[in-house]
């Protein structure tokens, strides 16, 4: 949830799109759809967008699963890079936003890539383990609201497949975690939920300071990572 780099600042970022961002026409309409909407900046950032499509393309994933949506354009990011049976499925409360990301998903060619499911996303993915989906996916990206977080990443850790990668979003919340007076609830749930995750031993992690915090977890359930790591 952050439509810019939350710790860049303006020149530095500036550059950094300049020199690096390669925007296809689409993405960048609806990217500037949604920041004039009233709650804009819960899109992702650009230059994430395309981090992410980097990933897509290098791990070349079958099934995706989103958790939170928007206006799609993590989900346009991520569908424009996968291979032609690539599928995600998308989790989101919203059929107002999801209608504007649907109309994107087919103006890029990607609808039959995207599975739409509406609801709340625990009782979402639990209807999908019920499915028998548990080790079916190759990739999860979780950016929905903060104090499930705890709760998507376990059920999205079933679903996904030994070796199979789960992105978290908004892991740095704007640097209040750091900030031992911030006692919100959504800071106080991203903050011990990266103390649990750092202490996970069935994963591998790299939190970077991409948008507003991105953690990459690796899964490895036949692997515990050395006690020196967790400590």
């Amino acid at each position: 949830m952050s439509s810019r780099n939350a710790f860049i600042e303006d020149s530095i970022y500036s550059y950094l799109l300049e020199n690096s961002l390669r925007e296809l026409p689409v993405l960048k309409k609806l990217r500037e759809e949604t920041q004039k909407m009233p709650l804009g900046r819960m899109q992702i950032s650009p230059d994430q967008g395309q981090f992410m499509a980097m990933l897509v393309r290098l791990i070349v994933p079958k099934k995706i699963i989103e958790v939170g949506t928007f206006t799609g354009y993590s989900t346009l990011a991520m569908g424009l890079a996968l291979p032609e049976n690539g599928k995600i499925v998308a989790c989101d409360i919203s059929e107002k936003y999801t209608r504007k990301a649907k109309r994107f998903w087919k103006e890029a060619g990607v609808a039959d890539k995207i599975e739409l499911r509406l609801g709340h996303a625990s009782k979402t993915l639990d209807k999908m383990l019920s499915e028998g989906l548990s080790g079916t996916f190759d990739m999860a990206f979780i950016d929905a609201d903060k104090e499930s977080y705890k709760i998507y990443y376990e059920k999205c850790l079933e679903l996904l497949r030994p070796g199979g990668l789960i992105l978290i979003d908004n892991v740095l919340w704007y640097g209040r975690p750091a900030d031992p007076d911030a006692s919100d609830a959504d800071t106080v749930a991203i903050r011990e939920f990266n103390k649990f995750v750092y202490n996970d031993s069935r994963v591998d992690i790299s939190l970077l300071s991409v948008g507003d915090g991105l953690t990459l977890a690796v899964s490895y359930t036949h692997l515990t990572l050395p006690t020196i790591l967790l400590v």
